[in-house]
């Protein structure tokens, strides 16, 4: 199951930083398999920082293990090999809107 979480309008990276902590673990307890953070690309001057600052946060969660990995939302499609494997194991995913759009704007977190 996918879970999204708009992170665009929060205002600022270190709210940013807290929700998107706060919703793993709300997403783990509910038994979500896959996160879809919006964050923005940096088109209107705070995307990119709370872009940036959010994947450095997924990288140190990574390494401690709280999630299995992450990606950019340009991976995010039918033909690449990760993915392949996250839509195999939950076919409610495949209908997400941002699958094969190559959304620079998203991170998926795979929990």
């Amino acid at each position: 199951m996918l879970k999204e979480i708009n992170l665009k309008e929060v205002g600022s990276v270190e709210a940013s930083i807290a929700i998107t902590d706060m919703e793993i673990d709300n997403a783990k307890l509910e038994g979500i398999t896959v996160l879809k953070l919006l964050h923005g690309y940096g088109s209107h001057g705070s995307g990119g920082i709370i872009l940036k600052e959010v994947r450095k946060e997924l990288s140190y969660l990574k390494k401690q293990k709280k999630i299995k990995d992450f990606f950019n939302g340009e991976k995010w499609n039918i033909f690449d090999k990760e993915v392949i494997e996250i839509l195999s194991r939950d076919k409610s995913i495949v209908g997400d809107s941002d699958l094969n759009r190559r959304n620079p704007g998203i991170t998926i977190v795979v929990l």
